[in-house]
């Protein structure tokens, strides 16, 4: 009993002397000769704080590009491994010819004989042209940095580059059901493509866009406030923009 009343006894003085040192340094605060140094202190605080900061969101990026390289590695591994495998069991009854089997066959011919014209072979149709979807580049860490921070708050910069990926997969789900021919479609994507048509505008002609309904539909992304707060990050970097119109945000 008294070996915890000492200790709550040392406990209390403790923090008397902290307010004490506090005090102290407050009132020291108030002198002129020493406020300008505190403040110029406080500003040196906050720049180191604001490099803190961007060493971070440099680490998470060079992170992120560190373990996709290694995934990016890993592939070219395993296809160099099929390459060798498929090289080194070629099967024996595939026809092996050389460039100097080609030669003499060409040599044999006599040249007096007369050759007989080959049919012209019917060229294939060219397939039809895909179309490409375009998507949206990611932000750089620049125009990360020059995003106000009232505006970015405590998002990070591969926070706002992953949603630009699921907004990525959202525009290419949606397009090729658009560029897909309607005699090969099922009725769930006839449903989505007549829906995507009546979503269209004369202000959305040629340009590529999502409504809130697709990013359900294709995305992992919930409809929260803080993805509109990225939605106006990326309007802010200039990677989109907003069009209303019929009771829908385009």
């Amino acid at each position: 009993m008294a070996s915890d009343l000492e200790q709550l006894c040392v406990y209390v003085n403790e923090k008397i002397g902290n307010i004490k040192k506090i005090l102290s340094i407050r009132s020291l605060g108030q002198a002129p000769a020493l406020k300008t140094t505190l403040n110029k202190i406080g500003d040196e605080i906050v720049t180191v704080n604001e490099l803190l900061n961007k060493f971070e969101l440099e680490i998470l990026y060079q992170e992120q590009t560190n373990k996709s390289l290694k995934e990016l590695r890993a592939s070219l591994e395993d296809d160099f491994k099929d390459v060798e495998h498929l090289k080194e069991h070629i099967p024996s009854y595939l026809p092996q010819v050389t460039a100097t089997q080609s030669l003499v066959n060409k040599s044999d011919l006599d040249p007096k004989e007369p050759v007989e014209a080959e049919e012209p072979v019917l060229a294939k149709k060219p397939p039809k042209e895909q179309k490409v979807i375009k998507e949206m580049h990611f932000i750089t860490t620049d125009e990360f940095n020059n995003v106000p921070a009232y505006m970015k708050s405590r998002l990070t910069y591969c926070q706002i580059n992953d949603v630009i990926k699921e907004i990525n997969k959202a525009v290419v789900s949606k397009y090729k059901i658009m560029h897909q021919p309607k005699a090969s479609m099922n009725s769930a994507k006839r449903n989505l493509y007549q829906r995507f048509i009546n979503e269209e505008t004369k202000d959305t002609k040629g340009r590529y866009f999502i409504v809130e309904a697709d990013i359900k539909d294709f995305t992992a992304l919930k409809a929260d406030k803080r993805l509109y707060v990225i939605l106006n990050i990326l309007r802010h970097c200039q990677r989109l923009s907003e069009v209303r119109g019929g009771g829908l945000t385009r």
